[in-house]
C-alpha cells in the first residue's frame, strides 16, 4: 500500500511540475479568439496574466501554476492591465487580487460553471478595517472562496472587517473604461444581490450605477451566497 501511495504521489508531483513549467515558459503573442459561450466554449491563442504587478497579484500559486487557470482572451489581458494601471492613481494604496480566469484552451474549469471563453474573471473583494486595507485574508488561496459576509458586507470571522465598497466601485469603473478602449464591454457582473445597495450608496458607487452596467438581478441561493468574497465579471466583444 505504501508503495502504491508513493507512486501516486510521484505521479502527482510530476504532473504539477509539468503544469508549472508550462506556465513559466508560456509566451503571449498574436490575438485570441473563441467559440461558444461562457458556459460552453473554447479559447484559442490565449494570453497568460502575469502572476503579479505593481498593485496586483494572482491569488493562488496552486491555481496559477499547477492548475493553469490564469489565461484570458488577449483583449481582456490588455483591459485588465490597463485597469490596474489606472487604479495606481485612483486607488494608490490598494493592492488588488486577481482570481480565477480561464484554462489555456478554455472549456470546463474546476468549481466554475462558466469561464470557458477567456472573457470571464473573478476579482477578490477588497476589504477594509479601521479605514485601512485589510490584507490578512488575501493569502488564503482557493480557501478564500469560502469566506462569508453578511448583507452589510461584514466578514463573519471578524465584524470589524468589511468590504471596501468605494474601492470596489472604482475598480469596476476602471474596468469599464479599459474594456471599451480594447474592444470589449462589461456584459454582466455577478455579485451577492443584498450587497448592491451598499455598493451603489458610495460616492463612486453612485457614478457606477449611472453607467447602467448590468448586475445580475436574481441568483440561485447557492450562487448568490458564493459571490460575496469575490465579484465575477463577464466581458463581451463590441460588435462592429
Amino acid at each position: 500500500m505504501k508503495k502504491i501511495l508513493k507512486v501516486i504521489g510521484l505521479i502527482v508531483l510530476i504532473l504539477i511540475c509539468g503544469m508549472t513549467l508550462l506556465q513559466v515558459t508560456y509566451k503571449n503573442k498574436g490575438e485570441s479568439s473563441y467559440t461558444g459561450s461562457v458556459s460552453k466554449g473554447k479559447l484559442y491563442n490565449s494570453y497568460l496574466m502575469p502572476y503579479s504587478g505593481k498593485n496586483f497579484s494572482y491569488f493562488s500559486p496552486m491555481s496559477y501554476y499547477a492548475m493553469g487557470n490564469a489565461y484570458v482572451h488577449s483583449k481582456l489581458y490588455h483591459t485588465l492591465l490597463s485597469s490596474y494601471k489606472v487604479c495606481e492613481h485612483t486607488c494608490p494604496d490598494i493592492k488588488f487580487k486577481l482570481m480565477e480566469c480561464a484554462n489555456k484552451k478554455g472549456g470546463k474549469m474546476l468549481i466554475h460553471r462558466t469561464h470557458q471563453t477567456g472573457l470571464s474573471v473573478d476579482f477578490m473583494t477588497p476589504l477594509i478595517k479601521n479605514g485601512k486595507q485589510k490584507r490578512l485574508y488575501d493569502h488564503m488561496g482557493l480557501g478564500h472562496y469560502l469566506l462569508e459576509f453578511d448583507d452589510r458586507g461584514r466578514l463573519s470571522l471578524d465584524k470589524n472587517v468589511t468590504i471596501d465598497f468605494e474601492t470596489l466601485a472604482k475598480h469596476i469603473i476602471s474596468l469599464d473604461d479599459a474594456a471599451r478602449k480594447n474592444g470589449l464591454y462589461i456584459k454582466k457582473v455577478i455579485w451577492k444581490i443584498e450587497l448592491k445597495d451598499e455598493l451603489f450608496a458610495t460616492n463612486t458607487g453612485k457614478l457606477l450605477k449611472k453607467r447602467g452596467i448590468y448586475f445580475a438581478k436574481a441568483l440561485g441561493p447557492e450562487i448568490n451566497a458564493l459571490h460575496d468574497d469575490h465579484y465575477h465579471i463577464d466581458f463581451a466583444l463590441i460588435s462592429k
